[in-house]
């Protein structure tokens, strides 16, 4: 009214709103029908106010008229991320009594007290009790409260809030007003339309409205005499008469997860999540880096990986590891030791951005990344105090790193070398004290220093033995995952063959993942690659068993992804169990599968306190995961033992109320049996099934695919037949030879054998024939150009030499305890061998 007498009084202008010039005359009025005067039309005049001016920028300067005030604040993708979630608008329309604001209190209640969210609710009650006081119920008002209403979302959600609209707003031209808005401003807008037939809404009428209208109290309600324009293409459709309201909260859940508004940094495809760090990792030179790269490898100091560092470099090189780019540096290692955990700041939010790949610096304590990811296990390379020196004594900065064939692998950059504090590592990491557990026998054997820095692969880590098309990259999963159009992944980790309780857990994971309203929830079967101990069964055997379960349908191959991880196994129990999980995370895991004792084992017969006996709780895997920080956005499907059923011959969780129909297969009897061959029980016209299994050389029905149980059964038949076998991810290599020799066997094995030959081919034995002097001097002098038999070429550490007892004196693979010898205490930077001729009698012949 003010304004009117105003306008109508003559011009108006305000001098803080240049462009804002109301004239006389150009007020729209509307008639009465029952008086001759006028009255002023307030909608009108917005509309017209709105059309004549654009977005003012008003505190920014450095903002263009009209245009956007991000660059005036915090940039949104800091913002976010130091919030842990992103923006977003849910706009939620429907009919008066379709649920709206039941579901947006719900939603609101969850988000902020379940997964830690900030979000606001704006609908009816609190807009009008103060921003749309003054709006009444008109077409013209209802526009307008939708308006200010967008733009205060607008706002809301450029500041990193969970927005949560609950308006009727019937108009369609209004709301996609309000889309555009957003739009324009990069912000994410997801329309939900409460979907509920006039007739229910009548019938809940949880206000009495309809009542009211009935009885002609109300007039011009929306549904009823005033039209409801349902969306057209709305992100999210709620049909509430046939949902619960905790249903309609899930939906809405599920896709905030599949846009990534849960999370403040990026996330991948249907919002599996992102590696830790907010960061792809993947280490590996395009070839004219590694070009590049390989012209300088042999002026570096070098330094020696064992198998097992192999397999480390490839689980940090392919970004199993995310966020380490290379082998701890000592700040790092204390933090995995102290904290299972690391600090990171991707988007260098304290200034902090990649301070695990810095040198530890022990007097620097200012800079505190704001963020903690998971890493319980370490990861760090051992080396001799003979490594040591020759990279210090280089002066250079950057390393090369070599498999025990002498093979650059990678190079290392800016080394930090440190203490091995190899008690500490232990009692930290394991918690038990066994000199005879494998592993950390294997942290005592190795140097009393350790190397860290960050890597660059030189080539793709390949292993040569028959099972590199089931070694994908963490990227190369995430996208396998993509292909299939995965909404949900859960990880289950095996080192042993899958049999029908293992399949009852994946099965039983995918169903609990569909009931949670997941429609593609896809299984990633996840062999461990790298080393385990002795009497595990051998990677390519257990593999070749999970073909078999597929191939025969135990378990659905389009909804399954069979990729082998690369990590060593170190049985730390509960402690390694989380790296387990993070790492499957690191390629788009979003559940991991948790059964009975993961990564636990026996004592030995030096454990102190567990001789013989489970080192760890078998329940304690389980919790530790569910409870452990740093996991999100990751869930645990925790799952206990597992029993045959003899009623109906599957596997499943045991009936308390019937506990004598089930039985328990152990490792040990499954082992038994499949050394015996044993055969599938019979249980035709109803007989039951053996009471001993052993005794009866049977397994029960549907223990296991057949083909997959032959395979077990040749095994283990045959375990000792070493050779057959590839126990783990282990290189394999043609050696480096002359030109006149030729070899037999594989070169890393003890059957491996090199045999010298002259120009015409003939097998020469390199004690007797190869002559001392290469040239045909009568006499010996200092001219003299002498032959020299090299067993170990430079850079190879496998411990070769001339043998004695064979015929034609082969070099061959010297052998400790039965396996093949490799020197350990760095590269080897000469050539070693013999002149021949030159020891004991070289004319002597047995």
């Amino acid at each position: 009214a003010i304004v009117y007498v105003l306008a109508r009084a003559g011009s108006v202008h305000n001098s803080n709103c240049p462009d804002l010039q109301v004239v006389q005359n150009d007020f729209p009025t509307v008639s009465s029908k029952n008086t001759e005067s006028t009255a002023f039309d307030i909608g009108k005049y917005r509309e017209q106010l709105l059309a004549q001016s654009k977005p003012y920028i008003i505190e920014c300067a450095a903002a263009e008229g009209g245009g956007s005030q991000e660059v005036c604040h915090l940039p949104r993708e800091k913002r976010y991320a130091a919030l842990n979630q992103k923006g977003v608008t849910l706009w939620m329309t429907g009919l008066s009594g379709s649920g709206k604001s039941t579901i947006a209190t719900l939603l609101e209640e969850q988000l902020v007290l379940q997964h830690g969210k900030s979000v606001y609710r704006l609908d009816g009650d609190n807009i009008r009790t103060g921003l749309n006081r003054d709006l009444g119920f008109s077409k013209a008002d209802r526009g307008e409260s939708v308006r200010r209403v967008g733009e205060l979302s607008c706002l809301f959600t450029d500041s990193g809030t969970i927005t949560i609209v609950s308006l009727v707003s019937p108009y369609l031209a209004d709301r996609d007003a309000v889309r555009k808005r957003h739009e324009e401003q990069g912000l994410k807008f997801l329309e939900v339309f409460v979907d509920v037939p006039l007739s229910v809404v009548q019938e809940r009428d949880p206000k009495g409205l309809y009542a009211k209208v009935a009885a002609g109290q109300l007039k011009g309600f929306t549904g009823v005499d005033d039209p409801y324009e349902p969306p057209l293409h709305p992100e999210i459709v709620l049909p509430t008469d046939g949902m619960t309201v905790q249903q309609s909260v899930d939906v809405i859940l599920r896709t905030l997860v599949r846009e990534g508004v849960l999370v403040g940094g990026p996330t991948l495809p249907n919002g599996l999540p992102y590696p830790d760090g907010d960061e792809i990792v993947d280490l590996l030179l395009s070839p004219e880096q590694a070009r590049r790269r390989l012209q300088q490898v042999d002026s570096l100091p070098s330094a020696l990986l064992t198998d097992i560092d192999v397999n480390w470099l490839q689980t940090v090189g392919e970004g199993w590891a995310a966020p380490l780019k290379g082998f701890m540096r000592e700040g790092a290692l204390l933090q995995t030791l102290h904290f299972n955990s690391l600090l990171v700041d991707p988007f260098n939010l304290t200034g902090s951005k990649a301070i695990n790949e810095r040198p530890t610096d022990f007097l620097d304590f200012k800079t505190v990344p704001p963020k903690r990811v998971s890493m319980s296990v370490p990861i760090v390379l051992p080396i001799t105090a003979f490594t040591r020196d020759a990279i210090l004594q280089s002066g250079k900065t950057l390393v090369t790193l070599r498999n025990k064939f002498g093979h650059p692998l990678a190079v290392l950059r800016n080394p930090e070398i440190y203490a091995n504090r190899k008690e500490e590592i232990v009692s930290r990491l394991f918690g038990v004290i066994d000199k005879g557990h494998p592993y950390i026998s294997h942290i005592y054997s190795g140097g009393d220093w350790l190397l860290g820095g960050e890597v660059e692969l030189l080539e793709r880590i390949r292993y040569n033995d028959g099972l590199d098309r089931f070694r994908l990259t963490a990227v190369e999963v995430m996208k396998e995952f993509e292909k299939k159009k995965a909404d949900a992944v859960f990880a289950f980790q095996t080192r042993n063959p899958t049999h029908a309780g293992h399949a009852y857990l994946m099965k039983t994971g995918r169903d609990i993942l569909l009931k949670k309203g997941f429609s593609n929830p896809i299984l990633w079967l996840s062999p461990l690659g790298g080393w385990t101990k002795e009497d595990d069964v051998p990677l390519d055997v257990r593999v070749k068993q999970h073909e078999a379960v597929i191939a025969e349908g135990m378990l659905d191959k389009d909804t399954t992804v069979m990729a082998i991880w690369p990590a060593p196994m170190i049985y730390a129990g509960p402690t390694e169990v989380l790296f387990h999980a993070k790492s499957r995370r690191n390629a788009g895991a979003t559940y991991f599968v948790a059964g009975r004792d993961p990564a636990g084992m026996k004592g030995s017969e030096l454990a102190e306190a567990h001789k013989n006996d489970d080192l760890y709780d078998g329940n304690h895997g389980r919790y530790v995961l569910t409870m452990s920080p740093g996991q999100d956005p990751m869930n645990i499907l925790p799952f206990g033992p597992v029993y045959y059923d003899k009623r109906d011959h599957v596997m499943k969780a045991k009936d308390d109320s019937r506990p004598d129909d089930f039985i328990e297969i152990s490792g040990t009897k499954m082992r038994t049996l499949a050394a015996h061959g044993a055969s599938i029980c019979d249980v035709s016209n109803n007989q039951p099934i053996p009471s001993d299994l052993v005794e009866a050389n049977c397994v029960p029905p549907g223990f296991m695919v057949q083909s997959g149980w032959e395979i077990v059964c040749d095994y283990y038949q045959n375990v000792d037949a070493a050779d057959r076998w590839v126990p783990y991810s282990v290189q394999k290599t043609t050696p480096l030879v002359d030109k006149r020799t030729k070899s037999d066997g594989s070169f890393g094995s003890l059957d491996f054998q090199l045999f010298a030959t002259s120009d015409k081919g003939k097998v020469l034995s390199p004690w007797h024939d190869i002559p001392l002097a290469a040239t045909s001097t009568a006499a010996i002098s200092t001219d003299t150009l002498f032959n020299m038999v090299v067993e170990i070429p430079m850079l190879s550490t496998a411990k070769m030499e001339v043998s004695k007892q064979t015929p034609h004196n082969p070099i061959m693979q010297d052998s400790k305890a039965g396996s093949p010898r490799y020197y350990s205490y760095g590269v080897p930077f000469f050539n070693y061998g013999l002149f021949p001729q030159t020891w004991e009698d070289s004319t002597h012949v047995d």
